[in-house]
């Protein structure tokens, strides 16, 4: 048997997303000895995709199509698939009523065409969708197999792990379950990690390793293949305590939709204790991006966005001839206002972020120059200096993200 990856979008021919889709599933495929001897793009266009579904059936036995499942009128991969094999479209009610409780929660009306997400294709077998709206399929004819997968890479890679997997163990007769387990790092990059775990990746077998960006987080995948889920377990257990011990000080936590930020509310709410910030070039990132994470309320009752230097001292009390002997990018400016934050609202941590986004210089110093201050009730305030790449929005980013990496790092000492 061998493979085709069909992915499908016009974007990805137009160079503005990448087709790392493509990559992961040919490793999938590869686990089980499939090879994808082609591997092709083709536009949002019905046309198109039918020939090159036609091209791929001639020479392949597994036709993977990727993405062109959304609910926009560009999105025709499985209507198109259908058609080709003149089998109908079908609504799977599960899928139905997942998109009409999200349509409801948003309190708008549903378009028409939102529902072509919940459709699969007559005889295949649903690929529910745990993390988005569109479901895929896996269908089995006489000469072909189909799998039609959403575009998304959060939702295909577990759509792919959890669903296709195990049909791929199935097809080939492989008795074998796939464990994979994610760890996650920050402050390090993504070369240099890879770098420190060089020798591991030369000789990966069984389990294999693969390095990932995951927003400014960088995710390694270890991948173990047994008999069984305990015994693949048991093989990448050793490895992942290497991996973490090689990478000690950049260690976030694991999980494959977990985040920095998830790991820092939860070591507050185990252990009780409160944060709040007052943010300057950050004008607010920090506090939003804890207000993302539900029940955050328990631990995070607000703060300071004092983006001007007078509001700084009128919010704040910081001085005004403090911030002019010092400027306002300052080791001081930072302490004094993670200080006064967590006095204020009376709470366990007080972070304080000063610097500059860019593009321009702000007093005297370059853009991505940033300090950030972390004061805790009892002990001495923690003030580091970075110096962050990247554009204006980049800084202001990788400034929360390293905030959030000193709150983490003084909570799992505690």
């Amino acid at each position: 048997m061998q493979a085709e990856i069909i992915a499908v979008g016009t974007e990805i021919l137009l160079g503005e997303i990448v087709n790392t889709n493509a990559q992961y599933v040919a490793k999938q495929l590869a686990r089980f000895g499939i090879p994808s001897f082609y591997q092709t793009v083709v536009g949002d266009n019905p046309q198109r995709l039918t020939e090159t579904i036609a091209l791929a059936e001639k020479r392949s036995q597994l036709i993977i199509l990727i993405g062109g499942l959304g609910p926009t009128p560009d999105d025709l991969t499985k209507q198109t698939l259908a058609a080709h094999l003149q089998k109908r479209l079908l609504a799977d009610q599960v899928a139905l009523e997942k998109l009409v409780t999200w349509q409801k929660q948003i309190k708008k009306e549903m378009p028409t065409n939102n529902l072509a997400q919940a459709d699969y294709i007559e005889g295949s077998e649903v690929l529910a969708n745990d993390v988005g709206l569109a479901i895929g399929c896996y269908l089995k004819t006489a000469d072909h197999v189909y799998v039609v997968l959403p575009g998304p890479p959060r939702e295909m890679l577990p759509m792919v792990d959890h669903q296709v997997v195990p049909r791929l163990a199935q097809l080939t007769g492989a008795k074998q379950v796939i464990v994979s387990k994610m760890l996650r790092f920050f402050g390090i990059g993504e070369s240099l990690l890879a770098d420190q775990l060089a020798d591991l990746i030369g000789q990966q077998r069984n389990p294999t390793i693969a390095t990932y960006l995951k927003g400014y987080e960088i995710g390694v995948r270890l991948t173990a293949y047994a008999t069984d889920a305990q015994t693949a377990e048991a093989i990448i257990a050793p490895l992942a305590q290497e991996v973490r011990d090689r990478l000690s000080d950049f260690y976030t936590g694991e999980g494959e939709e977990r985040t920095l930020v998830d790991e820092v509310v939860d070591l507050l709410k185990q252990r009780q204790l409160s944060v709040t910030a007052a943010e300057s070039l950050t004008a607010g990132l920090f506090q939003a991006k804890l207000a993302e994470i539900s029940g955050t309320s328990t631990v995070f009752s607000g703060g300071f966005v004092t983006y001007a230097d007078a509001v700084k001292t009128q919010l704040l009390g910081i001085p005004a001839k403090t911030i002019e002997r010092e400027t306002v990018v300052s080791a001081e400016v930072a302490r004094l206002m993670a200080e006064s934050s967590r006095k204020q609202i009376d709470t366990e941590f007080g972070l304080g972020f000063t610097g500059v986004a860019g593009p321009d210089e702000l007093a005297g110093q370059p853009a991505g120059t940033v300090f950030i201050a972390l004061a805790q009730r009892d002990d001495d305030t923690q003030v580091q200096l970075f110096h962050l790449a990247g554009q204006r929005n980049e800084v202001r980013e990788r400034a929360v993200a390293s905030g959030f990496k000193m709150l983490y790092d003084r909570l799992i000492k505690m």
